[in-house]
């Protein structure tokens, strides 16, 4: 399959790869494992699941070990009723990669996956080469304060038995607004990969628990000021944003958490970066600040209003 052909629906994984089911830090984990070579995590966010990764995993597969997992609570991972702060779902992953026997890992993160590849780099820094942050904030960094305060951002604090009921059987109303509102073409976010994300998210206990990723700002917020207070990440790190969405602010934020930072910001392109209309996987060699070798994936995306 042509690297550049636009895919219906998400794109698919290498034939190559398996599915496991992780038992860890009390909840079971889904992961999409396969390759040889250094280990690249993928973490994803609200909206998608570890799904959104068959574009990138193609193009690592041939020299890489990729592991792709859903975070707890979203996709096929077990939805448990708590544990949703970013600090317990790094003791997520890291249980992901003491059962992989994964010593070290770059990571690649979208989203709420940013925020748990952050915990996870601030409490087990000896296990994360480098870093990908793609298109999203950390809670109590930078400028965390005034995005909470935009009017937009209403969803951080929508959650709650009542908010439950008001979205079931309505997944698909509540999911549009983010896919529609963070591209620039809605139709680049296809039919196919909307229903396909529905249906996941219409599970019982789903939505739920991606409120529940939202709701644990707070604390995300504390701890990582706490991980600050202990200095700056040492690793290489790439942040990518949209040009309509988090764009430069992306690269500002970085440079709070860490001391080595490269940031890029993909032109004429919205948050769904993996989504909206993958063209090519960028080689970033040693003459870029990080070299991240054959690392990222990026496409030309949309314009959008926001995060």
């Amino acid at each position: 399959m042509s690297e550049h052909a636009h895919v219906d629906g998400v794109y698919p994984f290498p034939a190559v790869m398996q599915t496991r089911t992780i038992e860890t830090n009390g909840t079971s984990i889904h992961v999409r494992v396969g390759g040889h070579g250094p280990a690249v995590v993928m973490l994803h966010g609200f909206g998608t699941t570890g799904d959104m990764w068959g574009h990138l995993a193609s193009a690592l597969i041939e020299d890489h070990m990729v592991v792709a997992p859903d975070l707890r609570g979203l996709g096929l991972s077990s939805k448990p009723d708590g544990g949703y702060d970013k600090q317990n779902q790094a003791a997520d992953m890291v249980g992901v990669l003491d059962a992989l026997g994964v010593r070290t890992a770059e990571l690649v993160t979208h989203d709420i996956g940013i925020m748990v590849g952050f915990a996870v780099a601030a409490t087990n820094p000896e296990r994360v080469s480098r870093w990908v942050a793609i298109d999203a904030p950390l809670p109590g960094v930078g400028p965390w304060d005034q995005i909470t305060q935009n009017p937009a951002m209403w969803h951080f604090g929508f959650g709650g038995q009542d908010m439950e009921r008001l979205v079931a059987g309505r997944e698909r109303i509540y999911l549009d607004r983010f896919w529609n509102e963070l591209s620039r073409d809605q139709k680049r976010f296809d039919e196919a990969k909307r229903q396909h994300y529905a249906a996941l998210y219409a599970q019982p206990g789903a939505m739920r628990a991606g409120f529940a990723q939202f709701l644990a700002f707070s604390q995300d917020a504390a701890d990582n000021r706490t991980f600050l207070a202990q200095g700056k990440l040492q690793m290489p790190v790439l942040a990518f944003g949209g040009e309509a969405t988090f764009g430069p602010m992306i690269g500002a934020v970085m440079r709070c958490v860490a001391d080595n930072v490269e940031d890029v910001i993909i032109p004429d392109c919205g948050h769904w970066i993996t989504e909206e209309q993958p063209q090519a996987t960028t080689d970033w060699s040693s003459t870029s600040c990080i070299a991240v070798r054959e690392l990222v994936s990026v496409t030309q995306c949309g314009t959008s209003r926001g995060l």
